[in-house]
C-alpha cells in the first residue's frame, strides 16, 4: 500500500508539471531527476549503484514532463530510452494489475438464487433445468440456462428433466413387446435381378417378419411373385 501511494504521488505531481507547460516546470523537472540520481550514488552499496522499482517510477514519471529536445543532453545513470522502458513497464504492469484484481472469469452465483434453484428442483422432482430456468425468469431472477444445470449437477441431482421416470432401458424393456424395427433392404435372385425386401423386427421376440418383396419398388409395373 505504501508503495503504491508513493507511486499514485509522483504520477499526480508530473501531471501537475505537464499542465503547467512552463519553463519553470521543465527546470524543476531536471533538478528533482538530478536530485534523486545523486541520492542513489550516495547510497552505500558495494558495487554499482542499483535502481529500485522506486528509483524508476520517479525517474519515469519526472522524465515525461520534459520535452524530448532536452532529454538527451541530461546526465542520467542511464539511457532516455531505458526510462522510456520503465515507463512502459510501469504502465503495463499497473494495467494489468487492474485486469487481474479480484476474481476471474465469470462472477459467483448469488446464494439466494442458488438456493432458490435447488428449492426448485426438490419441490418439483420432474422439473429440468430449462424449466427452472423459465420459471426462474417468470420470477425476474436472470440467470443462463447453463447456471441452473451447474448449480444442480454441483449438489448432486440429475439437471436432466424426467428424474423420477425411469431410465431409457427400462422403457425399452417395458414396452418391448410393441417396439418394432423397420427394414428395407435388397436381396440378389439367381437369375442376377434384385429384390426389394420391407421386414421388421419384434424387440421382445427377435422374429424378423418380411411385410413384403417386389422387383419395383417405385414404378407402377405389374406385381412380384415373390411379394406376399
Amino acid at each position: 500500500m505504501c508503495l503504491r501511494f508513493v507511486f499514485l504521488l509522483i504520477t499526480r505531481v508530473a501531471s501537475r508539471l505537464r499542465l503547467s507547460r512552463r519553463e519553470e516546470a521543465w527546470q524543476t523537472a531536471e533538478i528533482l531527476i538530478l536530485r534523486h540520481q545523486l541520492a542513489v550514488v550516495q547510497r552505500r552499496q558495494a558495487r554499482r549503484p542499483t535502481v529500485s522499482w522506486a528509483d524508476r517510477a520517479l525517474l519515469a514519471g519526472l522524465l515525461g514532463v520534459i520535452p524530448k529536445a532536452r532529454r538527451q543532453g541530461l546526465r542520467l545513470l542511464v539511457t532516455p530510452d531505458t526510462i522510456v522502458r520503465w515507463h512502459r513497464d510501469i504502465v503495463r504492469r499497473r494495467w494489468a494489475a487492474r485486469s487481474i484484481r479480484g476474481k476471474t472469469g465469470r462472477p459467483a452465483t448469488r446464494r439466494n438464487i442458488r438456493a432458490l434453484v435447488l428449492r426448485l428442483a426438490r419441490e418439483n422432482p420432474e422439473w429440468g433445468y430449462l424449466r427452472i430456468h423459465g420459471e426462474l425468469a417468470g420470477l425476474g431472477v436472470k440467470i443462463a440456462p447453463s447456471t441452473a444445470w451447474e448449480i444442480l449437477k454441483t449438489n448432486g441431482i440429475d439437471p436432466a428433466p424426467r428424474r423420477t421416470g425411469p431410465t431409457w432401458l427400462q422403457f425399452l424393456r417395458s414396452q418391448a413387446e410393441a417396439i418394432l424395427a423397420c427394414d428395407f433392404f435388397t436381396a440378389d435372385l439367381l437369375d442376377d435381378t434384385q429384390a426389394y425386401v420391407l421386414a421388421v423386427v419384434e424387440h421382445a421376440t427377435r422374429c424378423i417378419r418380411i411385410l413384403g418383396v417386389t422387383l419395383h419398388p417405385t414404378g407402377n409395373g405389374p406385381p412380384s411373385k415373390l411379394a406376399t
